[in-house]
């Protein structure tokens, strides 16, 4: 990207593949290019240079709208500030990827959506009337309602209270493990890193260990 003074390489020569169903996370310091390198991941933003694929599709290549229907056929995300709709309720939050599709069983499957994370006798608040945590599991609802292929989490547990963030976490590894969704998430929690089955560390833009075994600190 391009910054004041130019040209800003925020990663370098990083190169990795995640495995079809597998779970894999990215950690280090803020500030690393863990964000950055899981929207280029999930087709969110484009490298000014090398080559990110996806499902076979070189995705440099395709133009925003091209990525954004490949997204919606094959990619849920859970992003750290929840990005829900504050006018809708929990249930049209998490209809909105099918409705997107066309899908005529929208609301229903929202519903069992929510039923999952614990929220079926919430579906009618509003994201205001909901706690931190509550939101969150809305977020990952939305996420998995259309049944993706990928599940991209940045920090899903960073905003939320131990307990809360534990319930979280398990929430995404039984969709990983449950149903072999593959599950890329970005974490400063060395306890929900060491739950993936692999793990890289980036520091300042590159990446300076991979697991399963520890990571550098």
């Amino acid at each position: 990207m391009r910054g004041p003074e130019g040209q800003l390489d925020i990663l370098r020569g990083v190169s990795l593949q995640v495995r079809d169903g597998e779970s894999f996370a990215i950690v280090g310091a803020s500030g690393s290019g863990k964000t950055t390198l899981l929207g280029l991941l999930a087709g969110l933003d484009v490298p000014s240079g090398g080559h990110v694929g996806l499902d076979g599709h070189a995705l440099e290549s395709l133009d925003e709208e091209a990525r954004a229907d490949l997204r919606r056929r094959l990619v849920g995300f859970v992003f750290q500030s929840f990005h829900l709709l504050p006018a809708l309720t929990a249930e049209e939050n998490v209809m909105l990827p099918l409705e997107l599709e066309g899908r005529d069983d929208a609301r229903p499957r929202a519903r069992e959506a929510l039923e999952a994370v614990g929220l079926g006798a919430r579906r009618r608040h509003y994201p205001a009337q909901l706690s931190g945590g509550e939101q969150q599991r809305v977020a990952i609802a939305r996420a998995f309602v259309h049944g993706p292929r990928l599940l991209f989490a940045d920090e899903p547990t960073g905003n939320l209270d131990q307990r809360t963030g534990h319930h979280v976490s398990d929430l995404l590894f039984a969709l990983n493990r449950d149903h072999r969704t593959t599950l890329v998430l970005v974490t400063h929690d060395p306890l929900l890193a060491e739950r993936c089955e692999r793990r890289v560390e980036l520091h300042e833009g590159r990446v300076i260990a991979r697991g399963p075994a520890e990571l550098t600190a």
